[in-house]
């Protein structure tokens, strides 16, 4: 909404002192958004005044028509002799009145006009069109022909109100009534503690039965409805300047004189009207639902076809107007045939849904569709009517008919009851009943009662329907500014859960592990399962899908993390960066069994712990995965040595690096699932309470998946479930104790089986060295035929065993060692080897 600040003195006596600077403090200060104020005329200086064209001489031989013509300033060039000007505009004619600039001006934009020659003649300044005065758009895109009343000399400037302030203020959904010069006053008022000149109070006569016949056949569309007529309007009348200046300032431009009116009363008072050639409207005029596919062609030209939602007006033939948005092309007033000498007024109230609906399924947003969207006063509609005749009668020299149409529904004003401390609790300041009530009082209502305040809503007020809005007003009006800041006060002892820790651990542990962070978005679409290589009954499978999914490719959320982190490993190796070792943690997705509906949670109070746990069962169970990716080098080569690709075991070893950072044993032995190389997959397990639970897999990659899916060879994968790692873990690491005794190392090669699984032997040599045994490594596999036998292989371990308290001998340390590799050859039939 654009404010002329010109305007806005009409109806508020403001400090002469106060600019629009001033005023756009005070307004942002009750809560309107005023975003800029425009300088109207900043720099322009006169000489700038009304000249009258003597004669008109046409000079050839130019590319373009060129006029060279002499105008009559008056004395304002100081000699009183017509002024010499060359021009290049050609909808100006002799005897015009027209706005000349003489030299020695400067016209907005440091545009200065000095005597020149040109085309061959000397101009001595120039005849302005309303863009080089910064007029904005008038529609005529030309030089401006005045009405021939005015006198040659005078000061265009005044007489064009070329000098002013626009503030331009974006209107909140909640705030329609401040889309009128009314409402914007109102809140200045109440700004500067000012009274305000309402422009809607008038004198209006009461409704006859000698008004245009009505009918309103939807009252809950439509409740209320005003028609006035006027006859005897001049045809050739043209709006005067100063209407056309505070249309063009409020950012509408002029079309006739009366379109030109009842855009200016809706600026004004804030009601959308419309004015209908009487000529033109057969019969009585109704307000109903259209049928469906009824045709209307609006007065943008376009053929519409109606809905069976939309409001339409209608007379004998149908419709002739989408109520509340635009009127229709077969009763517009033509301005161009200059045939209209009686017109219909109308001033409605309709249903801010049903408008809002109708402009966005036509695509046709209005300044009628805007405002009534957001709230339209009903009780300005008999006035704005009024207003609306007033300025028919004394600018077109129409006469206002006797009859007066007023359809109204019954209705009751909006009433609040409302604690008179309850402000004070919202804003956690002391206002008081009087502030209370005084700020209620300057907004329109009306407000009754001591302790329990009885609160009418005003008319113009929509947006105010419970106590929180009311307190609202209250805590806007004495400043937000004057709010006390305090921050909240936590009690003592909530920090991070346990679950927040170790997924903050597990992180950092990754990236210290040369993992980078890769998030992705927790959508997947079903086809990936198949890529994957899933069973038909495998529960990854079972998927929550969205209603209105961002993607129609992925419907669904994941229950892995897999196929995000390696959509991520592509894309990066298809950019040339090949050597990638990625991470993720986020939340998956299972549906439960039973479907449940999500309660709504209340906004007056804190739910209570069975609504939230109601809440929490219709959700789906959302557990904490963890997953890397890997390809390329994980050791890069140099001068140091060679490199290392990155393999099955990286993958194993970071599921162990998370076990760690859990405080948890992490069982590894061979598996088979999904995605991964069936040879080359390692199966992750922990104990919880005493039952062993797998947790998820790590290793290569199936060949064929990584075909399917584009991603290089030999990459590997690892992801498990870290909610379940929790829970077996021992709560926070413990750092561990220095001990001040050596350490006692015994190394061991015990030969077994290719079958058999290092984490067996590990397992086996661990338990049998007892408490003695500090650390255990595997440090070297070999296989060979000839010396170990077929079939066999040989794993070397480093054993370090130390005491707490004494220095171990050795033969405590090899007592050690030899109980070890007993129980392994017991176990898993290790044979030491050599």
């Amino acid at each position: 909404m654009r404010v002329p600040l010109s305007w806005l003195r009409e109806y508020v006596d403001l400090p002469a002192t106060e600019t629009g600077r001033d005023v756009q403090a005070k307004l942002i200060s009750v809560g309107l958004e005023v975003e800029t104020v425009e300088q109207l005329g900043d720099g322009l200086k006169g000489p700038l005044v009304v000249g009258k064209v003597l004669t008109i001489e046409e000079l050839e031989g130019f590319k373009k028509p060129i006029r060279f013509c002499t105008v009559d300033v008056g004395q304002a060039n100081g000699t009183g002799e017509p002024q010499e000007i060359v021009c290049g505009a050609r909808n100006f004619a002799v005897g015009d009145k027209v706005v000349v600039v003489l030299p020695g001006a400067v016209l907005p934009g440091d545009f200065a006009i000095a005597a020149r020659k040109t085309y061959g003649k000397t101009s001595h300044g120039m005849i302005c069109s309303g863009d080089e005065l910064g007029m904005g758009d008038d529609g005529s895109h030309g030089i401006i022909v005045l009405p021939p009343e005015h006198e040659v000399g005078t000061d265009a400037i005044e007489l064009l109100q070329l000098v002013d302030e626009v503030l331009d203020i974006a209107v909140t959904p909640d705030r329609g009534y401040a889309l009128s010069i009314r409402g914007v006053a109102r809140e200045t008022a109440i700004a500067y503690g000012l009274p305000l000149r309402d422009p809607a109070l008038l004198d209006v006569p009461q409704p006859n039965a000698f008004g245009y016949p009505v009918h309103v056949s939807d009252p809950m569309g439509c409740d209320r409805f005003t028609a006035r007529t006027v006859t005897g309007l001049d045809p050739d009348a043209r709006s005067p300047l100063w209407l056309t200046r505070r249309l063009q300032k409020a950012g509408m431009r002029p079309i006739s004189l009366a379109v030109d009116i009842t855009n200016y009363v809706m600026l004004e008072l804030g009601q959308p009207l419309h004015a209908y050639d009487r000529s033109r409207v057969q019969g009585p005029i109704g307000v109903r639902r259209a049928e469906q596919g009824e045709k209307l062609t609006t007065l943008d030209g376009a053929k519409r076809t109606l809905d069976a939602e939309d409001l339409v007006i209608t007379d004998d033939r149908g419709p002739i107007g989408l109520a509340g948005v635009m009127g229709g092309a077969n009763t517009e007033i033509d301005d161009t045939e200059g045939t209209t000498t009686e017109v219909v007024v109308e001033a409605a109230h309709f249903d801010a849904l049903s408008i809002s609906r109708t402009a966005r399924r036509h695509k046709l947003a209005s300044e009628a569709s805007k405002r009534f969207e957001r709230g339209v006063d009903p009780q300005a509609a008999s006035a704005a009517a009024q207003r609306t005749v007033d300025l028919l009668v004394l600018l077109a020299g129409g006469t206002a008919d006797a009859g007066v149409t007023e359809v109204i529904a019954p209705s009751a004003p909006h009433t609040i009851t409302i604690p008179a401390d309850h402000p004070d609790k919202v804003a956690g300041v002391a206002y008081g009943r009087e502030t209370v009530v005084r700020r209620l009082q300057e907004v329109g209502c009306d407000v009754y009662g001591q302790d329990e305040l009885i609160v009418t809503v005003p008319s113009w007020r929509p947006d105010l329907t419970d106590p929180n809005d009311l307190a609202e007003e209250v805590i806007r009006l004495e400043g937000y500014e004057n709010l006390p800041s305090t921050l909240p006060k936590p009690p003592a002892g909530r920090g991070l859960t346990d679950r927040q820790r170790l997924h903050r651990r597990v992180g950092r542990a990754l990236a210290g592990a040369g993992y980078v962070e890769a998030p992705n978005y927790p959508f997947v679409g079903e086809h990936v399962f198949d890529q994957f290589g899933l069973t038909a009954d495998d529960p990854n499978r079972k998927v929550v899908k969205l209603v209105n999914p961002l993607s129609d490719e992925e419907p669904a959320l994941r229950t892995t993390l897999l196929p995000g982190l390696l959509g991520a490993l592509r894309r990066n190796d298809g950019r040339g960066s090949h050597d990638l070792a990625l991470f993720e943690t986020g939340l998956v997705f299972h549906p439960r069994e039973e479907l449940k509906i999500a309660v709504r949670l209340p906004v007056d109070r804190r739910p209570t712990d069975e609504e939230i746990a109601s809440l929490t069962e219709a959700l789906p169970v959302q557990p904490r995965h963890a997953a890397v990716v890997l390809a390329g080098a994980r050791e890069q080569a140099g001068w140091w040595g060679k490199g290392r690709p990155s393999d099955w075991a990286d993958a194993v070893e970071a599921a162990r690096v998370l076990a760690r950072e859990a405080g948890t044993e992490l069982v590894v032995r061979g598996g088979q699932y999904g995605p991964w190389h069936p040879g080359r997959c390692a199966e992750l397990a922990v104990v919880v309470e005493g039952v062993e639970q797998v947790i998820g897999y790590a290793g290569e990659l199936h060949p064929g998946v990584l075909k399917t899916l584009g991603l290089p060879a030999r990459t590997s994968a690892m992801e498990l479930d870290l909610d379940v790692l929790e829970l077996a873990s021992s709560g926070v690491p413990k750092g561990p104790k220095i001990s001040t005794f050596p350490v006692a190392t015994q190394d061991v090669a015990l030969v077994v089986d290719v079958a058999v699984p290092h984490a067996g032997v590990e397992a086996a040599l661990r338990e049998g060295a007892g408490e003695l045994l500090e650390s255990i490594r595997l440090f070297d596999v070999y296989e060979n035929a000839a010396q170990l036998g077929e079939g066999k292989k040989s794993l070397a371990y480093a054993l370090r065993f130390r005491a707490a308290d004494r220095t171990l001998t050795v033969d405590e340390a090899s007592a050690a060692r030899d109980a070890a590799v007993s129980l392994a050859g017991e176990r898993v039939g290790a044979v030491l080897r050599g």
